[in-house]
């Protein structure tokens, strides 16, 4: 059965938080995220990390990165992005081909919402994590009625871990236009 991201594979970047071609949206999500990275060098897994914008940016940024994606159309033009900086690895979100208790941060953006199970996934997510590691999640309520209200994905988390903080994410510098959805990032 063919997977239904490789269809989007080829335009995917087009959105302007997907493919971060414009320099004040690649700024603005490096002026998000960079801060929350542990320390220099951290070692992260981007989880459905599409065509690996976020992968590229934090590895760019000196961090030792993994992306895992189900679709071999996305990773194909991952990998070209990156030119080999970047560890990157076919494999279901849901369980990743990931070593446990390895990593620094586990990101996931605009991934658990669509989960079968999001609280299975979030789980083995939390498993990749060694004793100090951090999570960070990107997620959304978006207009179409898809996603994850933020209440419903703090749960998600705080029944993995103790403590979580979420931000509102409604700079439309990170999405390259005004939103009127609810967008959010949480961590813990």
């Amino acid at each position: 059965m063919p997977n239904p991201w490789d269809a989007e594979a080829a335009f995917f970047d087009e959105q302007p938080d997907h493919g971060l071609k414009d320099p004040a949206v690649r700024q603005a999500w490096a002026d998000l995220l960079l801060p929350l990275m542990p320390g220099a060098g951290s070692k992260v897994v981007d989880l459905g990390c599409g065509t690996g914008s976020l992968s590229l940016l934090l590895a760019e940024a000196g961090h030792d990165v993994c992306g895992v994606d189900s679709s071999t159309a996305m990773l194909d033009v991952a990998r070209e992005k990156a030119r080999g900086t970047v560890d990157f690895r076919l494999g279901d979100a849901v369980d990743p081909p990931c070593s446990p208790g390895s990593y620094d941060v586990v990101l996931g953006r605009h991934v658990l919402w669509a989960m079968a199970d999001p609280g299975a996934a979030l789980e083995k997510w939390v498993r990749l994590l060694n004793p100090h590691g951090r999570l960070v999640l990107v997620e959304g309520r978006w207009f179409t009625g898809a996603g994850l209200t933020r209440d419903a994905c703090l749960a998600l988390v705080k029944a993995h871990r103790d403590d979580a903080e979420v931000w509102t994410l409604d700079d439309p510098a990170l999405w390259g236009k005004e939103i009127d959805d609810d967008r959010y990032l949480i961590t813990s």
